[in-house]
């Protein structure tokens, strides 16, 4: 008995891209179905802004799948699709570089409902004030749960570069929030 889509892995559905276009087209919805919320948050996170993510993603997309076409070894779909949603989120940053004061940073943290919904728009603030490397490497690491090795490959970095980085973002992050945090501990 033939499996059925689902039961394949996400490199053996890679590879099934180079099938038939039936086939073709069923493997890359799967994968899309797998991986599109994790691909879509990555650039909600590291642009910020929800348009141009959903541009960055669509993007990210489509070279996916025209990659399919290409002969390479596949063992991190996951990795490989962040990878190229990634350079995409990086050309984006480069075209159109914003700069945030100190007001900007202040407004962002404005109008929060509960101490929790604070606490997280104060972490979300924070992630935009962060040089984008230590950004990236936080987002990939905290929010998307990739090992320090596969954040190195992902961003053509030593391993001994992501954890600096890693650490480095979470060092900035509590400097940024300690003033909040303090008053949040006073209330």
């Amino acid at each position: 008995m033939k499996k059925s889509l689902e039961e394949y892995s996400d490199a053996e559905l890679f590879y099934l891209m180079k099938s038939d276009k039936k086939l073709r087209d069923k493997a890359f919805a799967e994968l899309y179905n797998r991986l599109s919320p994790r691909v879509y948050a990555y650039c909600r996170r590291f642009v910020g802004d929800k348009e141009l993510a959903k541009d960055i993603f669509q993007e990210t997309f489509v070279k996916f799948f025209e990659s399919s076409n290409k002969d390479r070894i596949m063992t991190n779909v996951p990795g490989f699709i962040i990878k190229i949603a990634r350079n995409i989120c990086l050309n984006y940053k480069r075209k159109d570089e914003p700069t945030y004061s100190y007001e900007d940073y202040m407004a962002m943290t404005e109008d929060n409902k509960t101490e929790q919904d604070e606490l997280l728009n104060l972490i979300r603030s924070a992630l935009v004030l962060l040089p984008d490397e230590y950004k990236e490497a936080f987002i990939l690491r905290e929010y998307e749960g990739f090992s320090y090795s596969e954040i190195a490959e992902i961003t053509n970095s030593t391993l001994t570069t992501v954890k600096v980085r890693i650490f480095r973002a979470k060092q900035k992050i509590r400097e940024i929030l300690s003033p909040y945090l303090e008053d949040l501990a006073k209330a």
